[in-house]
């Protein structure tokens, strides 16, 4: 089992030029941001992710991307003040810290497990039905 954010690269890659009346900030950094973005071809390697795990056996399971990386994974409190700077996660209710990269993959598995978990019982109700 591969468990992965549901990222939506379309919102990941808005352009930042804002409007005629307020302009945008950053936009050639925003650009160039979007463009290796959508160089990378994400769907493409999802796809590919899906078709050879299921091929081998294996599930890939999305998880919605909501707050997994500012949940602490010792005590569950969401807060973006948890996230102290890109690189560290130190949540400001048990005093957890730990590198921020680290806190969402554990995050994003739990999401994982749980939505297999459940993805699991309604096949398993369905099958006991019959």
């Amino acid at each position: 089992m591969v468990c992965i954010e549901d990222l939506q690269v379309r919102n990941m890659s808005k352009s930042a030029a804002g409007s005629t009346k307020k302009r945008g900030k950053n936009v050639r950094a925003k650009s160039g941001l979007n463009k290796s973005i959508l160089d990378q071809g994400w769907f493409e390697f999802r796809r590919q992710l899906d078709y050879k795990l299921a091929w081998n056996g294996g599930w890939l399971v999305a998880v919605p991307p909501h707050n997994t990386s500012r949940t602490c994974p010792c005590c569950g409190h969401v807060s973006a003040d948890n996230r102290q700077t890109q690189a560290r996660f130190g949540c400001v209710d048990c005093g957890f810290e730990e590198n921020a990269d680290v806190v969402g993959a554990i995050n994003v598995l739990r999401a994982g497990h749980a939505r297999f978990a459940c993805m699991a019982g309604r096949m398993a109700c369905e099958v006991s039905e019959w």
